[in-house]
């Protein structure tokens, strides 16, 4: 993390974080919504048509542009809602709108909580008996997570 972040106070920290993450998902956007043309006849074709694409285009066509926003609170699928609305050619302006509310929230997470996990990390990383007991926590939760997903969906399928 660059240091000029850490020193900066709340608000003007909300809004660095605001402006890096608005650079990053319009430019995610626009490189999805550019490459979409002649993708077919690149190497990126194959990541156009990939399963993780696919599946954030199928969860913007079933829950429309909110998914957009309340994808910055998740951590893998922001990349992949931000290209897979460029892929759809959603309207700039009605991304933008669902953008700019993912943006703050993500950005008033990350210069609370998620300041506090990368701290943690760090002392994890120095020694900290603490932090290990955290990042512990945090990976026995997430795992927890995905196997309770993993069931419910191998549950789903067999009953189809």
């Amino acid at each position: 993390m660059p240091t000029f972040l850490d020193e900066l106070p709340f608000w003007p920290l909300v809004a660095a974080l605001l402006v890096i993450v608005f650079c990053r998902a319009q430019a995610t956007y626009w490189v999805a919504r550019l490459a979409v043309t002649g993708a077919s006849r690149s190497r990126l074709g194959r990541w156009v048509d990939g399963a993780a694409v696919r599946r954030g285009s199928a969860l913007l066509d079933r829950w429309g542009l909110p998914v957009v926003a309340v994808s910055f609170l998740t951590v893998g699928l922001q990349t992949v809602m931000n290209a897979a609305a460029g892929l759809a050619r959603v309207a700039w302006w009605r991304y933008t709108a669902a953008m700019l509310v993912g943006c703050v929230a993500w950005a008033l997470v990350y210069a609370t909580v998620g300041l506090a996990v990368f701290w943690a990390v760090l002392a994890a990383v120095a020694g900290s008996q603490w932090g290990v007991a955290a990042i512990a926590l945090v990976v026995a939760v997430g795992a927890v997570g995905w196997v309770v997903l993993r069931r419910r969906r191998g549950a789903s399928v067999a009953s189809r």
